[in-house]
C-alpha cells in the first residue's frame, strides 16, 4: 500500500530546507561513509544534475569538495565533473570515495581479512603519540588502533592502501570515548556512551562499504570525475571555458576552523605533533576564522584597495571599521574585521578563477549563510554576488533555504541570519 502526504506542499518545504545540510546523506550509499557537518544533500545535487544535463550542461565544477558530495553524484550520472579541495586530508577522505566503482568488493573483502589478521601480530605501542592522542583514546584501545594503522601502511602504495587508510580514519571518532563526535572539536573532559572496539568498528565498516557498493553497482557508471589537491583561489589544472555548471558550498564566515576539525585524525596518522602544526593545512584554506588571519594587520588596507573588492569596497571599510571598534568590547577581542576583508577576498579570487574556466552557458550554485560576527550583520549573499559580477558574471539572485540563529538562545547575538542558494548566470 502507498502512503500519500496528507500535506505534500510541507513535506517538499521541509525537504527543501534540509537541502543545504548532510543530514539525509547519512541515509544514501557511499556517501554515509563519512559524516561531513558542513555538507549538503546529495538528492538535491542529483535533482540539479538531472535537470541541467536537459538544458546541455554536462561539465561540472566544484570548487570546494569538501566530502565530494558533488563528485560523486556526477560519476553516478554520467556526467563530467571536477573538483577542487586544498585541505590535504579532506582531499584524501573525497579521493577514496570516489575509489567504490574501481575497487572490487572481492578485493576489499580479501584484502581487509588479510589486515586485520596482520594487526593482530603486530607489535604496538602508544609511547610515540601525541598527548591529544592519549587523552582521547585508553591505551587498549589505542593499541589496536596502532596495529591497524601500521597494517595499512605495510601496504604497498595504491588505491587499496588509500582506501583503508580512509576507512581507519572515519572509524576513529567512534571508537573514542571522549566527545569527538564527528568533523567537532576535540572535547577530552566530556564522554559518550556508544563506542566501538576498533577491529569491531573496522569490520563493521568495511561490510557498510561493500553493501553499499553492491547496491551501487547496479547502476551504470561511468567514472569522469576527477578531483584535485589544489586551491581555487589561484592557478588549477582545468581547461579554460570548460565548466558549464558549478555546484559548491564555500565555508561560511562564522569563525569555523576547518584545519582544527581534523587535529584528532593529523594526530593520529602523525602528521601533527601540536596545534602549530595545523598552520601547513590552515595556509590553504579560504580565510574563515579569525585564528588565520592575526598576521594580516599589514596587508588588509591592500587587500581592501585591491580591484577584487572594488564593488563592495565601502560597505566592506564600513563593516572593518565597526568590528574592530567593537573588539575592543569583548574579552576575546578577535580579529573579526580581519577575517571578514580576507574572507572576501579569498572569495573574489575564486570567482576570478572560475570566470576562466567555465563556458558562457555557465549556471552557477553557491549554498551560502550570512555571517554576523559581534551581532554586527554581513550580508554575505548580496556581497558574494557583487563579486562574481566584478569577476565577469552576469547576473544573480538569492533563493532563501530557511532562517538561522532562532531555534536557539545565542548568547554572542540575536541577529536573525538564513541560508540559501545564490544563482550565478554568466
Amino acid at each position: 500500500m502507498i502512503e500519500l502526504s496528507l500535506f505534500p506542499e510541507l513535506d517538499s518545504e521541509l525537504q527543501d530546507k534540509k537541502s543545504s545540510t548532510f543530514e539525509d546523506n547519512m541515509k544514501l550509499p557511499i556517501h554515509r561513509w563519512y559524516r561531513y557537518t558542513a555538507g549538503f544533500s546529495a538528492t538535491w545535487v542529483a535533482k540539479i544534475i538531472e535537470e541541467e544535463i536537459l538544458n546541455g550542461r554536462t561539465r561540472i565544477i566544484d570548487p570546494f569538495v569538501g566530502s565530494g558530495t558533488v563528485a560523486l553524484e556526477s560519476t553516478m550520472h554520467e556526467v563530467e565533473a571536477f573538483g577542487l579541495e586544498s585541505n590535504p586530508y579532506v582531499f584524501k577522505i573525497a579521493s577514496a570515495k570516489l575509489l567504490w566503482n574501481h575497487i572490487s568488493i572481492t578485493k576489499i573483502q580479501q584484502a581487509s581479512r588479510q589486515l586485520i589478521q596482520r594487526a593482530k601480530e603486530i607489535d604496538t605501542s602508544v609511547e610515540n603519540y601525541p598527548l591529544i592522542i592519549r587523552k582521547c583514546f585508553p591505551d587498549e584501545t589505542l593499541l589496536r588502533l596502532d596495529a591497524l594503522k601500521n597494517a595499512c601502511l605495510e601496504i604497498e602504495e595504491g588505491d587499496i592502501k588509500n582506501f583503508f587508510w580512509f576507512v581507519i580514519t572515519s572509524i576513529l571518532r567512534s571508537t573514542s570515548p571522549v566527545g569527538t563526535a564527528q568533523w567537532q572539536y576535540i572535547q577530552p573532559n566530556k564522554s559518550k556512551a556508544n563506542v566501538l572496539d576498533p577491529f569491531a568498528a573496522f569490520e563493521k565498516k568495511i561490510i557498510e562499504i561493500c553493501s553499499d557498493i553492491r547496491k551501487c553497482s547496479l547502476r551504470s557508471s561511468n567514472h569522469k570525475a576527477l578531483i584535485l589537491q589544489q586551491d581555487a583561489r589561484g592557478e588549477v589544472d582545468i581547461p579554460d571555458n570548460w565548466g558549464d555548471l558549478v555546484i559548491t558550498s564555500p565555508p561560511y564566515a562564522n569563525n569555523y576552523d576547518y584545519a582544527d576539525a581534523m587535529r584528532l585524525e593529523m594526530s593520529f596518522w602523525g602528521d601533527i605533533e601540536n596545534y602549530k602544526g595545523l598552520k601547513n593545512v590552515s595556509r590553504h584554506l579560504v580565510r574563515a576564522c579569525t585564528q588565520h588571519v592575526s598576521r594580516l594587520k599589514n596587508d588588509v588596507f591592500d587587500m581592501m584597495e585591491s580591484s577584487l573588492l572594488e564593488p563592495i569596497k565601502e560597505e566592506l571599510r564600513i563593516k572593518f571599521d565597526l568590528l574592530d571598534n567593537e573588539r575592543k568590547n569583548h574579552g576575546g577581542k578577535k580579529n573579526y574585521h580581519l577575517m571578514i576583508v580576507a574572507y572576501f577576498y579569498d572569495l573574489a579570487q575564486v570567482f576570478n578563477t572560475l570566470s576562466k574556466k567555465t563556458s558562457e552557458k555557465c549556471k552557477m550554485c553557491f549554498v551560502v549563510g550570512d555571517s554576523a560576527p559581534y551581532g554586527i550583520y554581513i550580508p554575505v549573499d548580496e556581497w558574494l554576488g557583487k563579486l562574481a559580477l566584478n569577476s565577469g558574471f552576469k547576473s544573480f539572485s538569492f533563493e532563501k533555504l530557511r532562517d538561522r540563529n532562532i531555534k536557539w538562545k545565542n548568547r554572542k547575538h540575536r541577529v536573525p541570519l538564513k541560508e540559501g542558494r545564490l544563482w550565478i548566470n554568466k
